[in-house]
């Protein structure tokens, strides 16, 4: 491996924030640093909820002055959503959000032409009604789709604008419903059946392979010298989080924890039975050849929304007198989709409760709680079916991203699961960018390396189980009741 130390420029773009990271990696070093951070506010439009791709775009080009040269740009961010383009390569209006109300009923649509265990049997992944290949069935006979041309994900999308350079990345083309975990390609006879035309995309791109170079205006705008390469990571965030799980040997359960919590397992080869398709569980694809098995949790979209509802209220103090409200006295189910959409988030989980007949959280400490514990429930639940389902044991589970700054959150969840909890890195999508641009320059070796690196480097935190573990099979019981 080179024995330099080179600069990586981490493009990590979330559904509520986008961020440009720089990390620095030596042989047994790895700094990161923020070189800029912006607001992702999607926008709501008299044709319904869309992605400001345009602001997003400028705040990676500013994030991009602000980091200074670096070797490598890589960018990721959060899965399903697209931009089409026209044949001279324009943009056709503002992607679509995945929360917008278009793919409502269009799951039993197309499971009229494919049944819904034939179509996890063949791509794997999870039933959620915004999955890319409900929007494209949702957008059939719209003028923009009828134009289209091109179809790129979004940081697929946002690395053409930066190179002129067209792909699709794989971790992120695996969130489709359009692509075979098992060889790895595009499910050909699927898209046939469903009418997808698969030339829309743009070839497939594994992480580590050349993206391209920055344009040249790009340079001019950015201050930055050429060449500089864009390489394509692990573009699906959770894809790059779960490569940055400083995990020891394969034993292992991760919660990549933010707007979304994504609990699961680490595999050699995809579930897909339809016991793993009865309980919502997706095969996503990972670095060398690995399966991201996991289940999608509502996460801290909950808590985010009711702080939002609350006129922003110190999150420090808000978790610290949810701390002091009794345990499991009222929990909702994490995974409801009844929580998708925006707005009047801390009535919508009271009302939950008082359907459930449980007591009804009334005070933000209490609505609070209930969510933490929901959210631990949650990932109690998704751990344990994926080790039966996968029958895969493991001994720890390893929390990364935002959530790792909850430290009541990380303690319920060790309670909750009955296993130890170790928490960090808090920049895991990015640092996890890093380290496949890393890879390709020969700074790191393989997956196992690059963890190891984490290990040595990164700021970790273990949380040992504690309380009755009964406590948390009748709470799972009384939900399970309704």
């Amino acid at each position: 491996m080179s024995t330099s130390v080179k600069s990586y420029a981490a493009v990590d773009l979330g559904a509520s924030s986008g961020r440009v990271m720089v990390g620095r990696v030596g042989p047994d070093s790895l700094e990161l640093t923020e070189a800029h951070r912006f607001p992702n506010r999607p926008v709501r439009v008299p044709e319904g909820l869309r992605w400001d791709v345009l602001g997003l775009y400028a705040g990676v080009l500013d994030g991009l002055r602000a980091a200074g040269q670096v070797d490598s740009v890589g960018i990721d961010s959060w899965a399903v959503d697209y931009g089409l383009l026209d044949g001279d390569g324009a943009l056709l209006g503002n992607p679509v959000h995945y929360r917008d109300s278009r793919t409502e009923g269009v799951a039993e649509k197309v499971w009229a032409t494919v049944p819904a265990a034939e179509l996890y049997a063949a791509t794997g992944l999870q039933y959620a009604p915004f999955n890319t290949l409900y929007q494209l069935a949702a957008a059939r006979g719209s003028a923009q789709l009828s134009y289209a041309k091109r179809l790129l994900l979004i940081p697929d999308l946002l690395t053409y604008w930066l190179t002129g350079e067209q792909g699709t990345e794989l971790t992120n083309a695996s969130t489709t419903q359009l692509v075979d975990p098992r060889t790895r390609d595009w499910s050909y006879d699927i898209a046939s059946r469903l009418g997808v035309d698969l030339d829309l995309f743009a070839p497939l791109r594994q992480p580590g392979d050349f993206a391209g170079v920055l344009r040249g205006e790009v340079l001019e705008e950015t201050g930055l010298s050429g060449p500089v390469p864009v390489t394509a990571v692990g573009s699906h965030d959770t894809a790059s989080a779960v490569a940055a799980v400083p995990a020891d040997g394969e034993r292992f359960a991760y919660i990549c924890t933010g707007t979304w919590s994504l609990a699961g397992l680490e595999l050699n080869a995809p579930v897909l039975t339809e016991e793993s398709r009865a309980a919502n569980f997706t095969n996503e694809l990972g670095l060398d050849g690995t399966v991201r098995y996991l289940r999608n949790i509502m996460g801290l979209w909950l808590l985010q929304e009711c702080v939002r509802a609350w006129g922003e209220p110190d999150l420090g103090e808000l978790l610290l007198d949810a701390s002091k409200v009794p345990a499991l006295r009222s929990v909702v189910d994490a995974g409801d989709a009844a929580f998708l959409a925006p707005g009047r988030m801390p009535e919508r989980i009271a009302e939950a409760c008082r359907a459930s007949g449980q007591p009804v959280p009334v005070s933000p400490a209490e609505i609070t709680r209930c969510i933490l514990d929901s959210l631990a429930l949650a990932h109690r639940r998704a751990i344990a079916d994926a080790q039966r389902l996968a029958d895969h044991p493991v001994d720890v589970v390893h929390v990364v991203g935002g959530g790792t700054r909850n430290a009541l959150l990380c303690q319920l969840t060790a309670d909750a699961c009955g296993l130890p909890v170790v928490a960090g890195p808090t920049e895991a999508a990015a640092l996890g960018n890093v380290l496949v641009q890393a890879r390709t320059h020969g700074l790191v070796g393989d997956l196992a390396d690059g963890r190891r690196l984490l290990t040595r480097t990164q700021p970790l935190t273990r949380y040992e189980p504690r309380g009755d573990a009964a406590r948390w099979s009748e709470a799972e019981a009384r939900l399970a009741r309704g």
